[in-house]
């Protein structure tokens, strides 16, 4: 095993105390188990030294104690869908996999919520939800494979964030593993609560620095009776963009609201061979849901519509039937991982803007391309709430790309803070973004933010190197 100085040695002693609470077949050392454990979707990893498979919120506390104990650093890890390595090791140690705490646990028509152990995937757990006539607003695109739990630990978003906003807004309580091996439970099952300070709150998004979060309870909203989807086309990015700002302008509150660009439309048809989005030579595209009663809904779709023509869109689709707006759905949340059809490297960037600021954001966007020989940025997200996923495509073999690259991506988020937004929207920070945070945060805010770090972690010992700059 490796040494993790400052951090204690994974020895025999400390992987037999883990066996003993998990039980033998759930502890991995192999190089196989290691390696892949190790990475996320950044695909930049850093391999553990052994992998724990804890079956119960005891048996998490339980390899938590060892951890405390022996003073090795541990990683909470949900699916692994992250996209800037905040589930990867900094410095061995256990990666702490989560993905046998998978039940539903409740769902409460009467008080509108549901109970779920931290690794139910966030698609069926939409899914059982509007079975029985309710519904879980936050959808990330990759909510058919991430979980609820590491949806609550980045404060995932997607393109509902418009009209009903992101993760947080959602969560009532949860269960939570301290690194000491304490048991929490914070919020609960009531939608009020001003008792003491609100540690609900502040476990959503902290990346699992502060507690391992093994149950989630959610508040659910009933499920809307009718729904339309809209795909309005438009020869230029700006055509697109008008198109928002007319809809915001006429108080228009569409359920999601996604703008994508050109390159991405290119790459998706060329990736899953399909021109279900967009047709050839389309600029721009925005893809628009109504939700609610049949007549609201009818009436916002004509006025989206009007919008969308009325800034010059080439065409508008209204897709009224389920496997039409499934298929529309379905290639969008496609378009993330087909654009490894324009590069071998995706640098992939969730910076966020006021919304009255989109416009200036993708005139940033347009000077980076014109300025970054080499490298290739497709563009695409949920305006509505002005979170863009900016992607810088390149060659890694490419010298003058590397470098054109890693200017941009400086340059994008020094002109996102200077227009008031944020370097990551709902991907969190991970290790990829700690040389940027001090862009966006003052000295004193990142002291104060490593204290409450030491208030709960004492030892630095849950997933150290992530979040802020040490």
């Amino acid at each position: 095993m490796s040494s993790n100085r400052p951090y204690g040695d994974v020895n025999e002693a400390f992987l037999d105390i883990l066996r003993d609470v998990v039980g033998s077949e759930h502890v991995r050392t192999d190089e196989e188990a290691r390696t892949t454990y190790g990475a996320d979707a950044l695909k930049k990893g850093h391999p553990a030294d052994v992998v724990v498979w804890p079956g119960s919120t005891e048996e998490v506390a339980g390899v938590l104690r060892a951890c405390s104990s022996y003073r090795v650093p541990v990683v909470p890890r949900g699916a692994g869908t992250g996209y800037t390595g905040g589930a990867v090791p900094s410095f061995g140690g256990v990666v702490l996999s989560l993905q046998r705490l998978d039940k539903i646990l409740e769902i409460d028509e009467r008080n509108l919520l549901a109970v779920a152990e931290c690794h139910v995937v966030t698609g069926d757990l939409q899914k059982a939800v509007e079975a029985v006539g309710l519904f879980y607003p936050p959808d990330p695109a990759s909510l058919s494979t991430s979980t609820i739990g590491g949806n609550v630990a980045e404060c995932a978003g997607g393109p509902r964030a418009f009209k009903y906003g992101v993760t947080k807004r959602y969560v009532l309580g949860l269960e939570a593993v301290l690194p000491s091996g304490e048991i929490i439970h914070t919020g609960g099952k009531s939608v009020k609560n001003v008792v003491g300070y609100d540690l609900t709150q502040l476990l959503v998004g902290s990346e699992g620095t502060l507690a391992v979060i093994t149950k989630v309870i959610v508040r659910l909203v009933p499920l809307p009776p009718t729904q339309v989807t809209l795909r309005a086309t438009f020869t230029t990015i700006r055509a697109a963009v008008d198109a928002v700002v007319d809809l915001v302008r006429a108080r228009v509150v569409p359920s999601a609201l996604e703008l994508i660009d050109g390159d991405s439309l290119d790459a998706v048809a060329t990736s899953l061979e399909t021109r279900a989005l967009a047709p050839a030579g389309t600029g721009a595209l925005l893809l628009l849901e109504v939700d609610g009663l049949a007549e609201a809904v009818e009436e916002e779709g004509r006025r989206v519509e009007q919008a969308c023509r009325d800034a010059g869109a080439t065409e508008v689709l209204v897709a009224r039937d389920q496997a039409t707006r499934e298929e529309l759905w379905r290639v969008r949340r496609a378009l993330s991982l087909s654009l490894k059809v324009l590069a071998p490297l995706k640098i992939n960037h969730d910076v966020v803007v006021p919304k009255g600021r989109v416009p200036e954001l993708f005139d940033l966007i347009a000077r980076l391309r014109a300025t970054s020989p080499g490298v290739r940025i497709p563009s695409f997200g949920h305006v509505g709430d002005g979170n863009i996923h900016v992607n810088l495509m390149l060659d890694p073999a490419d010298p003058v790309a590397v470098a054109s690259a890693r200017a941009a991506e400086r340059a994008l988020f020094e002109g996102v803070v200077a227009l008031e937004g944020s370097i990551s929207g709902e991907h969190g920070i991970g290790f990829s973004k700690l040389p940027f945070v001090p862009l966006e945060l003052s000295w004193i805010e990142i002291s104060l933010q490593r204290r409450i770090k030491a208030a709960f972690d004492p030892l630095n010992i849950l997933n150290p190197g992530k979040m802020f700059p040490e």
